[in-house]
């Protein structure tokens, strides 16, 4: 999918620490815990909750954050939409990136079970 520059220069200049809030808010909000938030993003990123803090204090824009982050390979098999996007069509890797991250924890938010959402098959 074409997206503007300007959009891709956007996503990648968002820190992480600005939205991290809201995908805590998100996920409580529908009855799942912050815990199982750490899980998600550790799964698709390999930060532990230490490495997360630091990054959050660092205040890494996401394109540091996932340049410092080890995707999982399975992160492909996220797939749908989000934002108005559909994932599989999304050009820019960081983009992409992001927006697994936000599937990932609209999934969690929605009750799906933990193993759908890490894609574990």
């Amino acid at each position: 999918m074409n997206v503007s520059e300007e959009h891709n220069q956007r996503m990648a200049k968002l820190t992480f620490a600005s939205v991290y809030p809201h995908y805590i808010e998100k996920v409580e909000k529908k009855g799942r815990t912050k815990e199982e938030l750490h899980q998600v993003i550790e799964w698709l990123t390999g930060f532990d909750e230490s490495a997360l803090q630091q990054l959050i204090a660092e205040k890494v824009g996401f394109e540091t954050f996932f340049k410092r982050a080890h995707l999982n390979p399975n992160a492909v098999l996220i797939k749908g939409m989000i934002c108005g996007y559909r994932i599989e069509d999304i050009d820019n890797p960081l983009t992409k990136q992001v927006r697994y991250l936000d599937k990932l924890v609209d999934e969690l938010a929605k009750g799906k079970k933990m193993e759908k959402i890490c894609r574990e098959y």
